[in-house]
């Protein structure tokens, strides 16, 4: 069930009716509460088995193990191991059976090893749950909620990875479910669906195009395909993020913001806190943590960051660019932490001028090693790089929806500037340089409001990219 049909928007309302007709004519909060989340479960797994029967035994199985391991929590490293193997024979069995037969020098035939949906998603709430139980920051909870936690459908597939006390305590909430969620959620999603469908999906185009036949391209334009993958794979995530977000709000859910605009960084570390925002927490909070984070000296901690953001770059796919990627952002963040330590200039306050080139060197990093993440393979990422740097001549092509690809993400920009520094100097505080994110969600009680919505979903229609291309993080 894709996250943009006519189906799932059928099945988004029929869930709606239901917890609509359920919150009205139960009184009793506690029945009222564990209803509606039966009524989510059962939804829930029929979105998965809608793809596939089996991937709704896979992830029964999971749930089941979770369940019991963290439960007993004295053999809760067993549940760790299972999650993880789950993970490693569908995502990554062929790959590294296929790089030990090559190290052999052997012929590899690839297995038919189909990949489960959002797996790579619920294997890490799994993770996340059962280390909770162990270091006692939440209760043991009854099975149904830990199936409800891991296979709720609007964070499924790809995410947001939201942490289990969060969701528990949502989830034992009495939960808002009425016109007003519907109206803002509604909002949330097309403001998503807008992202993925005119902006991600068109510059999916140029990119696809370069990327596949670079040689044919000069360097100029291969460079602008390069510099436009970054904010095609923003658009395209942060967009499903949006939906995501805008499906759990009209079903009664906060679900946590993946993206802060990423690419107003002024540094990789910050890059890091703004981008996937609940991957980098997960991995700063079960795997550099437990790898012993800072607690062990600095060279110590610099060895667990790489470690950790090589962990976080085969977690994207069983491909040797991914751990080249993982490599590099974790090579960059430790030269970061060293440069700071060296220079001091955390302590001073950067300058207009500054803060502009910090922000463009960011972005020319993001440029530069998201190559390797879109790339087929090292070599092919290798070719494009000595492709933008060769100076040479081929097909040049400036792309139309790059500029306005551009010119959108700068104008959000601005308004977040503008409304961040407002709500600074509201709460008096000085750090104005601090530039968040928000949704534009207006009240469609009002006849000019509910104008600007129908018109923009007018434009996001029209506009939207009709060939079909699937969510960048869905097979992942």
């Amino acid at each position: 069930m894709q996250m943009i049909s006519f189906v799932l928007m059928g099945f988004v309302t029929v869930i709606f009716c239901l917890l609509l007709i359920c919150n009205t004519l139960i009184k009793d909060m506690e029945k009222r509460i564990s209803i509606s989340n039966w009524i989510l479960l059962v939804a829930s797994y029929l979105f998965v088995v809608y793809a596939d029967y089996r991937f709704a035994i896979i992830l029964g199985v999971v749930t089941l193990s979770t369940y019991y391991f963290a439960k007993h929590s004295k053999y809760s490293n067993v549940g760790i191991i299972i999650a993880l193997l789950s993970l490693g024979y569908f995502k990554y069995m062929n790959f590294f059976s296929e790089t030990l037969m090559n190290l052999l020098g052997k012929e590899y035939e690839r297995l038919s090893i189909f990949l489960p949906i959002g797996i790579s998603f619920y294997v890490f709430s799994a993770i996340g749950y059962i280390v909770d139980v162990k270091r006692n920051k939440i209760k043991v909870r009854a099975l149904k909620d830990v199936a409800l936690y891991l296979a709720f459908f609007p964070k499924l597939t790809s995410g947001p990875i939201q942490s289990s006390n969060s969701f528990f305590e949502q989830m034992d909430s009495d939960r808002q479910v009425n016109l007003n969620s519907f109206l803002t959620g509604i909002q949330i999603f097309m403001f998503g669906m807008g992202k993925k469908t005119v902006l991600a999906d068109r510059l999916a185009v140029f990119v696809d195009q370069v990327y596949e036949t670079p040689m044919c391209f000069g360097s100029l334009t291969v460079f602008l395909a390069a510099a436009a993958y970054p904010l095609q794979i923003y658009f395209d995530f942060s967009g499903y993020s949006d939906m995501a977000i805008g499906v759990g709000k009209i079903l009664g859910f906060d679900l946590p913001n993946n993206f802060n605009l990423p690419y107003v960084a002024h540094n990789v570390t910050e890059l890091w806190k703004r981008w996937h925002i609940t991957l980098s927490t997960w991995l700063q909070e079960y795997v550099y943590i437990s790898l012993g984070g800072n607690r062990k000296g600095k060279l110590r901690a610099y060895v667990n960051l790489i470690l950790t953001m090589l962990i976080g770059g085969l977690w994207h796919g069983a491909n040797w660019t991914y751990i080249a990627w993982g490599f590099l952002s974790g090579i960059t963040l430790v030269a970061h932490k060293v440069w700071m330590n060296i220079s001091n200039s955390h302590k001073r306050s950067p300058s207009l001028f500054g803060s502009g080139i910090s922000i463009i060197c960011t972005y020319l990093f993001a440029i530069f090693s998201e190559i390797f993440f879109r790339a087929s393979s090292i070599s092919h990422a290798i070719s494009i790089i000595s492709r933008i740097f060769s100076f040479s001549a081929g097909v040049e092509h400036i792309y139309f929806w790059l500029i306005v690809a551009i010119f959108v993400f700068v104008i959000a920009c601005v308004a977040a500037s503008l409304k961040s520094e407002h709500n600074l100097e509201n709460a008096k505080i000085k750090n104005v340089s601090m530039i968040n994110g928000y949704y534009p969600v207006m009240d469609l009680s009002k006849l000019h409001c509910l104008i600007i919505f129908f018109v923009f979903c007018g434009l996001v229609l029209c506009l939207a990219y009709t060939g079909g291309s699937p969510f960048i993080y869905g097979r992942f």
